[in-house]
């Protein structure tokens, strides 16, 4: 029987990158002789899955994650795996799930906005050194067999980096419960969750989720709507300097039409208040909340940095344009509003982009590629 082993520090089957996976884990455990484990700090628990708890004790981020590293790689090694995929950069894995993007490039975009004192500290963190050095160590080992990217973004950055061979990746994209997201979101929530909301039936709405305020780019949401005094923004999401961004709305006189609901647990019905889903992130691998967004029917606008660009054409199904690009910003928000004859049918190109993207769709690339990985072992 061969053994498959995941490792994730905190594996949680509802996450994005776990959804498809744990789909594709099932099927193989039904189709293969194939036993998986999972290697984790924490999980949630997983059918047919066992667990290898690995928690040894840190203090502070770096030691947490050297010292997962060392623990999760000793154990795979202990018990003998056939296939390691990993979700957390360790040199020695079989598979590397690059959801998080490339640390070096993230960190090179996060200087650009920073001032000195900022870079500063950018450079003095030992926990930025480390995982560049496990991020190196790992895609130059010679284990790897396989690097699942969430967007071709990923992918060309790890190339630029790291020069990879095109053989050596599979770009995967995230996938959404078709079912669970859909236009009919606007029939069932728009009247109610306006009315909760005290936003006027017929003023146009822009929607943001995420936490990260400030990668994810709510102070350029708020500086970007500013200029268009007919559009609300619904801001869902917590973050620990929330407080930071009601007073920007205040200074920026946007108070009346921002709304700041905190974290919710339940985010279908505020996508269906929306006309349009806006994330102009400093820097996002591949966000779920997009492709929800343009599953639900709306329009999504966000940034070049951004892998959820690569299913968007401008003026179709929403915007893109460069984080800092102010007039690039402007030109989409106005656009988009001075076609509201054209939004039924950006909400039906949206759609459209993304219903392919269904998680047994996903599943059955991810179980491609494992059955691939095990038969080159096999042989």
């Amino acid at each position: 029987m061969k053994r498959l082993a995941i490792v994730r520090q905190k594996y949680n089957p509802a996450g994005g990158a776990e959804r498809f996976i744990s789909r594709a884990l099932h099927a193989l455990t039904q189709q293969h002789a194939l036993s998986v484990s999972l290697i984790a700090r924490n999980w949630e628990k997983l059918e047919g899955i066992a667990e290898c708890r690995v928690n040894p004790f840190y203090l502070g981020n770096l030691w947490r994650d050297w010292g997962f590293a060392w623990s999760a790689r000793r154990r795979w090694q202990q018990e003998g795996f056939d296939l390691v995929q990993s979700h957390e950069r360790i040199p020695g894995c079989h598979i590397f799930r690059a959801g998080d993007g490339v640390h070096r490039h993230w960190l090179q975009l996060r200087r650009r906005h920073l001032g000195w004192f900022g870079r500063l500290s950018l450079l003095l963190n030992p926990y930025h050194h480390y995982v560049q050095y496990a991020e190196k160590a790992m895609f130059q080992h010679p284990d790897l067999r396989l690097v699942v990217c969430n967007s071709h973004m990923v992918k060309q950055e790890v190339q630029h980096y790291f020069g990879l061979p095109d053989q050596r990746f599979a770009v995967v994209y995230n996938g959404v419960d078709t079912a669970q997201f859909h236009p009919q979101l606007q029939q069932q929530y728009r009247a109610i969750m306006r009315a909760q909301y005290d936003i006027p039936a017929a003023s146009p709405v822009m929607l943001y989720v995420g936490s990260g305020f400030e990668r994810k780019g709510v102070a350029r949401a708020l500086q970007v709507l500013q200029q268009f005094p007919d559009i609300y923004l619904v801001v869902v999401g917590g973050d620990k300097h929330a407080a930071r961004y009601h007073v920007l709305a205040e200074r920026l006189g946007m108070q009346r039409r921002v709304r700041f609901t905190g974290a919710q647990r339940e985010v279908k019905p505020f996508y269906g208040m929306a006309d349009a889903f806006i994330l102009p992130t400093l820097y996002d691998p591949f966000p779920n909340v997009c492709v929800e967004a343009m599953a639900a029917g709306l329009p999504v606008f966000t940034t070049t940095t951004c892998g959820s660009a690569e299913l968007l054409t401008n003026g179709r199904n929403g915007w893109v344009a460069a984080v800092d690009d102010q007039q690039g910003w402007h030109d989409g928000v106005a656009y988009w509003l001075q076609h509201q004859q054209d939004w039924a049918s950006w909400c039906q190109q949206a759609r459209q982009a993304v219903e392919g993207l269904t998680l047994p769709a996903m599943t059955d690339v991810m179980l491609q590629k494992y059955e691939k990985l095990l038969a080159v072992h096999t042989s």
